[in-house]
């Protein structure tokens, strides 16, 4: 026999939960690499798409907690540029799921002041999901809440080649000098140039890989590992995340000395 927490004890862990983080010390920024759906669906005897469809509750969920817990931004890895190779009709389910998610969700955005943005090569999203998507940051581009940003048809190896063509474009026509080319010219002609640093990665399904995800931006972000497969992942795994974050000396370089 298994036993589901009541409501009343779900609020109270994730409130026991919040009370031992450190508000002061929270990362802004934390990026989520959400594994396991598939694997979720075949133990129980499920098609992938169960996977799929379950792990959006934990997207719910999981942006709920970010913004009980002050965090700003929320980026999610939710289709690779390497997934265009699965079956064609999980890309298509997985698509018309992302389709019909957005449309849902709308309303839960303006009521929760969430705004909606997205990364990658969106060019090359089906018309209508890119149509869908487009418009629902429209509509949530003055919320001032959590940023929710999807990674969709994103690889980071073809983002960073996108930032060089952009610069070489960018000395060829005289606009910059080669000399005037820093970090901070490169890093306005990443994807993400409008948002901070992830301070924190956090990967679910118990792979130890980063598959090509924001490796320019994750120089010196701190790395969670959980064998917790993403359609079980809620908010009180995001919140065991924050506390093992804070627990971590974060040195960028220096001595634990000068740190202190």
């Amino acid at each position: 026999m298994s036993f589901k927490p009541s409501r009343g004890l779900l609020i109270k862990n994730n409130m026991e939960y919040l009370d031992k983080i450190d508000l002061l010390k929270l990362p802004k920024h934390v990026a989520i690499i959400m594994d396991g759906n598939g694997r979720w669906a075949k133990e129980k005897g499920k098609l992938r798409m169960f996977g799929h469809s379950n792990g959006v509750t934990s997207v719910r969920d999981v942006v709920e907690g970010a913004d009980k817990a002050g965090i700003k931004y929320i980026t999610l890895y939710t289709f690779s540029s390497e997934n265009w190779n699965r079956p064609k009709l999980e890309v298509m389910a997985i698509m018309e799921l992302m389709v019909s998610t957005i449309a849902k969700e709308i309303a839960g955005f303006m009521k929760n002041n969430i705004k909606l943005n997205a990364i990658g090569d969106l060019d090359k999203l089906p018309a209508k999901c890119l149509k869908e998507l487009t418009a629902a940051m429209q509509k949530t581009s003055q919320n001032t809440g959590v940023v929710l940003t999807l990674a969709l048809s994103y690889g980071s190896r073809r983002e960073i080649l996108h930032a060089v063509k952009s610069i070489a474009a960018q000395v060829k026509s005289g606009e910059i000098e080669i000399e005037d080319i820093n970090e901070d010219v490169f890093e306005h002609n990443l994807f993400t140039n409008d948002m901070p640093h992830p301070e924190l990665l956090i990967r679910t399904g118990g792979e130890y890989r980063i598959s090509n995800y924001l490796l320019w931006q994750i120089a010196y972000a701190e790395l969670y590992f959980t064998p917790k497969l993403w359609p079980d992942f809620r908010k009180e795994d995001l919140y065991e995340a924050l506390l093992d974050y804070q627990k971590r000396e974060r040195r960028f370089g220096m001595t634990s000395e000068q740190v202190n």
